[in-house]
């Protein structure tokens, strides 16, 4: 039995779905939370989205929104910043729709806007934006308020511009998307079938 009355979820065998401070996570029923998945506090995930096996999301000082069809990867950490005199709204983590963030990757007190993509192990830090159709590449390390702008691909730590985004990079991109749909609605039915 668990010690919290919201730490099993019926919806998501093996998941933690765990309230704080008065807020209780709120999931669309279409989505897939792994087992080992955590999520916590002031937390919003839209339809078709995938939090795959051992992430961490974790709304406990602010809020963290993630929009339809987006898939954070095995192990990922998603965080973000409360106040502070020098900005008193805080750093919630507001990522969009379509985006990919690859395993591992640590995203903290951002925007990820609409079709972005955080490599495997990448870093993004407080105030960041990465805009629509651009990328991070695995490994980066975005320095807090920086942006990547659209159809740019940024890699290193510091993070810095390579290049544009060629079609075709961004057509692989939308397909990464679907299959992560289809994947994930694959493992929920295998939970499912286990249980």
């Amino acid at each position: 039995m668990p010690d919290h009355p919201h730490a099993a979820h019926a919806d998501h065998p093996g998941a933690t779905i765990l309230s704080f401070g008065g807020k209780t996570p709120v999931i669309h029923p279409s989505a897939f939370i792994a087992p080992g998945a955590r999520i916590i506090g002031d937390v919003e995930i839209g339809p078709d989205s995938s939090i795959w096996y051992n992430c961490v999301v974790r709304g406990d000082v602010n809020a963290i929104r993630i929009g339809a069809r987006t898939n954070i990867q095995d192990g990922s950490v998603i965080h973000c910043d409360g106040p502070d005199p020098a900005k008193p709204e805080g750093w919630p983590t507001i990522i969009g729709d379509d985006v990919l963030i690859g395993h591992m990757a640590m995203i903290h007190g951002c925007d990820l806007k609409d079709r972005a993509f955080v490599g495997l192990g990448a870093v993004v830090m407080n105030g960041c934006v990465i805009e629509s159709d651009a990328m991070l590449a695995a490994g980066a390390l975005l320095s807090p308020n920086r942006t990547v702008p659209h159809r740019q691909l940024w890699t290193g730590r510091p993070a810095k511009y390579v290049r544009d985004l060629t079609d075709e990079a961004l057509i692989r991109m939308r397909e990464g998307v679907d299959r992560y749909v289809h994947n994930a609605k694959a493992h929920k039915g295998a939970l499912k079938a286990d249980g």
